[in-house]
């Protein structure tokens, strides 16, 4: 790291360059993890810019999606199939901490900037590595989208109703687990490096991030050959502990699964008589009775609408949420309180409301600096101060399309 210096303004990565060659989600996740705590992130991607800019929601032709995983980061438009890009790439990396990047294994070697290559001239880097199923192995070379690699996990046999396919988080949830943990290998990299002095390569696949959220079903089936199954809203070996339905047709969590928390909910339900039942006296008997269990709560529960209810249980004690929308988030007081939502400028939009930093740090916390910028903003710069190539040489590159300086056509 250039600069130790550690202060609540710069956050505790202040200091430390990372060079971030990955594109859609993964890859700029993890890199935006390290710029909102402080790390000077440069983002390459190609002239033609990230496919990350096509995803998602729009405004006036701008990407939402770009407004926050680029966030916080410099962002420079190279070339790194040609020749002269990957020299420029070369020249950036000798001065950095990390190295982000997510193609498929192999290709950065074929671009002549493996780990092998760059560690060379720059023997403390740190090459974080994320692709679906790892730099080695006999899937290595597969195509690996994030929910592809979900579904070899095994998380994706999970996510659902019991007599229903399948179905899918509505977000690239795998694309962030490991995008969160190749931010956490990159930083247990660069402290190993203080006692060491060199770099290493960390190897984050898509499809171990996902697989390591299933923990607890290695072992009992190992043990008892249970295979984990979709259960809905319900949660196995667990009672209650489920979405319940409310006389105004929404629903809201209760969890009470531990005893002294079921007889609070019993006693809010008015059925002081449920912990003393044979079929409730414990919470093994609970999951094993949960459906007549279910019914009695739910026959409580629609008679009270979302508001009222969530209100009363939350009163007596009673784990219980209605099952918010982004409308309840903006307007939510705990959420305004805790500066959840934060305000940020935007170059083309003027401003745009992103997901804060987390988690939250109390002398060194992440901040947001600026949204995400268009295609090429940074590489006139980046090439100047990083590159160490002079005006003539950049407007010499930008004329062969080898790099793109403040490309407008996609923001």
């Amino acid at each position: 790291m250039t600069d130790t210096t550690h202060s609540p303004s710069r956050g505790p990565l202040a200091g430390c360059r990372v060079l971030e060659l990955g594109s859609t989600i993964a890859g700029p996740f993890c890199g935006r993890l390290l710029a909102d705590f402080g790390a000077e992130v440069v983002k390459v991607e190609s002239p033609e810019g990230d496919p990350l800019r096509s995803m998602g929601n729009r405004v006036d032709g701008v990407s939402l999606y770009v407004a926050t995983l680029l966030r916080n980061k410099q962002v420079a438009a190279i070339d790194l199939r040609r020749p002269e890009g990957q020299d420029i790439v070369r020249r950036i990396a000798e001065g950095c901490d990390i190295l982000i990047e997510n193609f498929r294994p192999g290709a950065l070697e074929k671009w002549g900037l493996g780990y092998e290559v760059l560690s060379r001239t720059n023997p403390r880097l740190v090459m974080v590595r994320i692709s679906g199923f790892g730099q080695t192995g006999p899937y290595s070379q597969r195509a690996g989208y994030g929910i592809v690699a979900e579904a070899v996990s095994g998380l994706r046999t999970l996510i659902g109703d019991p007599d229903r396919p399948p179905a899918r988080v509505a977000i690239p949830l795998t694309d962030y687990i490991t995008g969160l943990y190749a931010a956490f290998g990159a930083v247990m990299a660069i402290n190993a490096r203080h006692s060491s002095g060199r770099g290493q390569v960390v190897d984050a696949a898509l499809y171990e991030g996902a697989f390591s959220f299933l923990d607890q079903l290695v072992p009992a089936y190992e043990k008892t050959g249970v295979v984990g199954s979709r259960t809905g809203a319900r949660m196995d070996n667990s009672a209650p502990n489920t979405l319940y339905p409310s006389a105004d047709g929404q629903y809201v969590q209760v969890t009470a699964i531990a005893d002294a928390v079921f007889r609070r909910l019993a006693a809010t339900i008015g059925r002081d008589d449920l912990p003393a039942d044979a079929r409730f006296a414990s919470a093994v008997l609970r999951a094993t009775n949960r459906d007549a269990l279910d019914e009695i709560i739910s026959a409580w529960s629609r008679t009270l609408d979302a508001a009222t209810m969530e209100d009363r249980l939350n009163a007596a004690g009673v784990p219980a949420a209605r099952v918010f929308t982004m409308p309840d988030i903006f307007r939510d007081p705990h959420f305004r309180a805790r500066g959840m939502l934060t305000d940020t400028p935007h170059d083309e939009l003027g401003s745009v409301t992103l997901a804060s930093p987390v988690p939250r740090l109390s002398d060194t916390p992440g901040r947001i600096r600026h949204a995400g910028r268009g295609v090429g903003h940074d590489t006139a710069e980046v090439l100047r101060t990083l590159a160490g190539l002079d005006a003539a040489t950049i407007e010499q590159l930008a004329a062969q399309g080898i790099v793109s300086i403040g490309h407008e056509a996609k923001k």
